[in-house]
């Protein structure tokens, strides 16, 4: 401050205190991108993780082509590959093989997104689509289309998640809505989905045989006999719908805090949990109503999707990914561990029992996480 003193002269002028910097509020594992008005958090571990997620898939489709149970060795499924061997072994492996591994990791990345989108919502790791409902209204759906049949053959791909999604909309019907943060839809999903699978297990009882063998072998989860036909319609599903699931995502994010606070920060809460939902149903109904109800991948790969990539996002993109090679290699492993194959939803569910027990005892240390 300066002033007249004695001499006439003025006051020495103080300095005034040097703005301190502002806090750099970027999350450590990202990387801001400018330019002009906008910018972008580029996620630098989570695209390290889908990088090596996506190459891990690529190794295990190859391990998948070259496992097999009959017996083929290494030098004729090369020269299928190629193109080169014999028209059986030519067939076999361009036709049957190669197609049924690229549907096993559609599958899995159906069930994975799904998982992902369920636990989020929920607030809870051990909730999945399972408990919505979906896998029984897709049984139910399978059942009741080979009623009266003799021979057994499962109807349309498409009768997987009519069934998965008239069975979530009651049970969201039966819960008034998705309720606080989906817990009543969870807890009133349990009840509908253990009276349907009870109707759906009496009615099986009075089929003949053909028909309760056919359907038996897609309750448990198969990937046998999957082509193209069926993996056409699927990989147009997950291409409509990765966008919104990646939308749902970003809005999940918010809605880790309650929900006055997600919508004090702009965020719908109703319609991104009705969006988030409607997701999680449709994607996990396609892939039951084309690979079965194949079980613990929606629970595990959401899991082990958020260890690797870290806790600052909604794993969406990572838990489809980690579902798809969980599947491509829980398809190889049924295919070369005995001397006939071992369906694939039989290989995932006795690998699930051991991380079911570890995810309820391992401590969890992450924030908004139950």
């Amino acid at each position: 401050m300066t002033g007249p003193i004695a001499d006439g002269g003025t006051a020495p002028r103080t300095a005034s205190p040097t703005p301190s910097a502002s806090p750099d509020i970027t999350p450590p594992d990202s990387l801001v991108l400018r330019t002009g008005a906008f910018s972008w958090l580029f996620p630098r571990r989570g695209s390290l993780v889908a990088v090596a997620l996506g190459a891990l898939i690529l190794f295990l489709v190859a391990l998948g082509t070259f496992a097999s149970s009959t017996g083929m060795s290494f030098t004729e499924t090369l020269s299928g590959l190629f193109g080169t061997g014999d028209p059986a072994t030519v067939m076999l492996v361009q036709d049957f093989r190669l197609p049924r591994i690229a549907v096993g990791v559609m599958v899995g990345a159906a069930l994975g997104i799904a998982g992902c989108l369920t636990q989020t919502l929920a607030g809870n790791r051990l909730a999945t689509p399972d408990v919505i409902g979906v896998n029984e209204g897709a049984t139910a759906a399978v059942v009741a289309s080979v009623v009266g049949s003799s021979t057994g053959m499962i109807g349309a791909w498409w009768l997987g998640p009519a069934g998965a999604v008239l069975a979530a909309a009651l049970v969201v019907l039966c819960a008034g809505g998705a309720g606080h943060r989906g817990h009543r839809v969870l807890v009133v999903g349990i009840g509908v989905s253990t009276v349907v699978g009870a109707v759906t297990d009496l009615v099986m009882s009075r089929q003949n045989d053909n028909t309760a063998g056919g359907v038996f072998l897609w309750t448990v989860g198969s990937l046998s006999g999957r082509d193209w036909s069926v993996g056409t319609p699927l990989l147009v599903v997950l291409l409509v719908l990765l966008p919104f699931a990646l939308a749902a995502g970003n809005r999940l994010q918010l809605l880790r805090f309650d929900d006055d606070t997600a919508a004090g920060l702009g965020v719908p809460v109703r319609r991104v949990r009705a969006l988030a939902l409607a997701l999680a149903v449709v994607l996990s109904g396609a892939a039951a109503g084309i690979g079965g109800p194949i079980a613990f991948v929606a629970l595990a790969a959401p899991v082990l999707a958020d260890r690797l990539g870290g806790r600052s996002r909604v794993p969406v993109l990572a838990s489809g990914l980690v579902g798809g090679a969980l599947i491509a290699g829980a398809d190889a492993l049924g295919r070369v561990i005995a001397p006939v194959e071992i369906p694939v939803g039989v290989v995932t569910s006795v690998l699930g029992g051991p991380f079911l027990l570890w995810v309820l005892f391992r401590p969890d240390r992450g924030q908004g996480r139950p």
